[in-house]
């Protein structure tokens, strides 16, 4: 058993990794706002408009509605609009509430807002779902643990996100701010 202190670096300055796209099976502007979210095309604005269209206008089954809200709320938070993804991927966790991008999408909005304590909800369901991007549910988790005072449980949460993703360097940065001493 062992203590994880910080070093350095205010937990504040953490910045939640964000945009995890659903897939959208088949054709037509449902497809295109997702290759939009995916490959980060365009504005961002135009990309929410094209989505909200094929919410609006195309006959979509309710998977790809669902990941269309998810797709549109990702546009949404990196516009810094976080109340309307919030609501998008509430409409779209009705849809489908077993989807972990929306649940893990959700969580890094909370992590923008500083409500940490709901961003441990999502994320905690983005991991029970075994999200598609599982290191970055713990990678956010990680944060709002730190957020809440569970400094232990971000250290944790980081070495898992390095162990499913040892090539994400945001998490050798956050790891460097941990001294890890014995009891």
């Amino acid at each position: 058993m062992f203590r994880a202190l910080i070093l350095a670096a205010a937990a504040a300055t953490l910045a939640p990794i964000a945009g995890a796209q659903v897939t959208v099976i088949g054709g037509g502007i449902a497809r295109d706002c997702y290759e939009a979210v995916k490959f980060n095309l365009g504005r961002p604005a135009d990309a929410e408009a094209l989505c909200t269209r094929a919410i609006q206008l195309e006959a979509l089954n309710v998977q790809n509605k669902a990941a269309t809200f998810t797709n549109r709320g990702v546009l949404r938070m990196r516009q810094g609009d976080y109340d309307a993804a919030l609501a998008d991927y509430a409409a779209a966790k009705k849809m489908q509430p077993d989807t972990g991008a929306t649940w893990l999408n959700e969580g890094a909005a909370y992590i923008f807002k500083k409500d940490f304590n709901s961003a441990l909800v999502s994320l905690e369901k983005a991991i029970e779902l075994n999200s598609e991007d599982l290191y970055a549910a713990y990678y956010n988790r990680a944060i709002a643990r730190e957020n809440t005072g569970d400094v232990q449980g971000a250290y944790y949460d980081f070495v898992k996100s390095k162990e499913l993703n040892p090539e994400f360097e945001a998490t050798d940065r956050q790891l460097a701010r941990f001294t890890v001493t014995t009891n």
